[in-house]
């Protein structure tokens, strides 16, 4: 049976403009039909493959989540943070440890007590002493998402980074250096800097 529909079609695979004898033809020529199917295979093929590699990355985590007592590394592996970090945690009280001759072990339920405060956003900073920036540089302990990393202060009153660390220094204005930043409270800079 032949038709003599001529219907005005773009091709689905090299979006050229062409004339379709049916409603339903996607593709100008069988040439590129052939190559819209391999297309399709080789991305089906791609997406089996990040399947089965996401698969083989995470079975690992996924046996740290059952442990009951972590080592360094694997508390690096499980949360993603550096050594560095881990220790620093253990130090300043936050992540309690168990010495077992020469190891580290952290408990897990320590992990995810000291996980949960960070998701809840509590502050471990009692409410006066956040209220009260003379408080702040005594004590030298304020809490991160009340603070501008310098990189901030530079863009927000358009000053040089000397600048910043002149003012931090002459001002003796709290500093805390977590991974690759600095912070400093806001409330001191806005205070100085308006």
């Amino acid at each position: 049976m032949s038709s003599n529909i001529k219907v005005k079609r773009i091709c689905q695979h090299c979006s050229k403009e062409f004339t379709a004898r049916t409603t339903v033809t996607k593709y100008c020529s069988h040439k590129c039909s052939q190559r819209a199917y391999k297309a399709r295979k080789r991305a089906e093929k791609v997406k089996q493959s990040n399947a089965e590699s996401t698969r083989i990355i995470n079975q690992p985590i996924e046996q740290l989540k059952a442990k009951e007592f972590l080592s360094i590394k694997e508390v690096c592996q499980l949360v993603g943070i550096s050594r560095r970090t881990v220790y620093r945690l253990i130090e300043n009280g936050n992540l309690n440890k168990i010495k077992i001759g020469s190891r580290t072990l952290i408990k897990r339920s320590a992990l995810n007590r000291l996980l949960s405060n960070k998701e809840t956003g509590k502050s471990e900073i009692p409410e006066q002493q956040i209220n009260d920036p003379k408080n702040w540089k005594q004590t030298r302990a304020f809490d991160i998402k009340d603070c501008y990393t310098l990189t901030e202060v530079q863009d927000k009153y358009k000053v040089s980074e000397s600048t910043v660390q002149q003012l931090i220094k002459r001002n003796r204005i709290p500093k805390i250096k977590k991974g690759w930043y600095a912070y400093v409270p806001k409330h001191i800079i806005d205070e100085l800097l308006t």
